[in-house]
């Protein structure tokens, strides 16, 4: 899968680094351990951040950035990391989804970057483009009905928009069905180090929790 970075993102963040996973995997309804991690780190942020301290975390306060150069508020369409450390700051459980749900959203919130993970099969064509959404640009957010993308980051295959750092799409979502998994990360702060150990921390819970050798990963920008 070859990944493109357009020029109207590079104009508003220049920076941008980008990671990409790719597994063969097994998912699962539940993995206690898996949710052991989860909780750990939830009661670890409760200790050390608010609600609004959060959004100083560098991928975090990147992400809303750009979303405000795109004209989009990000209080009202968090970026999905924000949204859930918030969620455990408020003291409120996380949804419990499946394994490879679960996985991505803990990468998500020990880095704080934005991660898309989807059914790599389910894919149409050989290549995404990361843009910017457009007004009326049909969109089904997971669990969120039809979404309004304009002014969102977002990646588009052969057919339209699969990934956005608030919401993922229906058409691409992952399933119990799911073995070839690729994850998207998005470092909106341009921290090459950072984004390339939540790769390898991704391959790490693969690894240990989805019957995987973790697959390979690659930047791009």
């Amino acid at each position: 899968m070859e990944i493109i970075v357009s020029q109207e993102i590079e104009a508003i963040c220049p920076n941008f680094v980008g990671g990409c996973v790719e597994a063969q995997v097994t998912n699962t309804p539940f993995c206690q351990p898996l949710w052991d991690e989860i909780n750990a780190i939830g009661e670890r942020y409760r200790a050390e951040l608010t609600t609004e301290t959060l959004k100083d975390l560098s991928g975090i306060a990147a992400t809303r950035r750009v979303y405000r150069t795109c004209g989009k508020d990000p209080s009202r369409y968090r970026p999905a990391s924000e949204a859930l450390i918030r969620r455990m700051l408020q003291g409120k459980q996380l949804y419990q989804i499946d394994t490879l749900v679960d996985l991505v959203n803990l990468a998500s919130i020990v880095y704080g970057y934005s991660i898309g993970g989807f059914d790599a099969d389910k894919f149409n064509g050989d290549t995404l483009t990361l843009g910017i959404g457009r007004e009326g640009e049909p969109y089904e957010g997971i669990g969120r009905g039809m979404l309004n993308i304009a002014g969102l980051p977002v990646y588009r295959d052969a057919i339209g928009g699969v990934g956005t750092p608030t919401s993922d799409n229906e058409r691409t979502k992952m399933t119990l069905a799911t073995t070839h998994l690729a994850v998207l990360i998005n470092g909106y702060d341009g921290n090459e180090q950072q984004v390339r150990a939540n790769a390898e921390y991704i391959q790490q819970l693969l690894k240990r929790y989805c019957h995987s050798d973790g697959g390979s990963y690659r930047l791009y920008r």
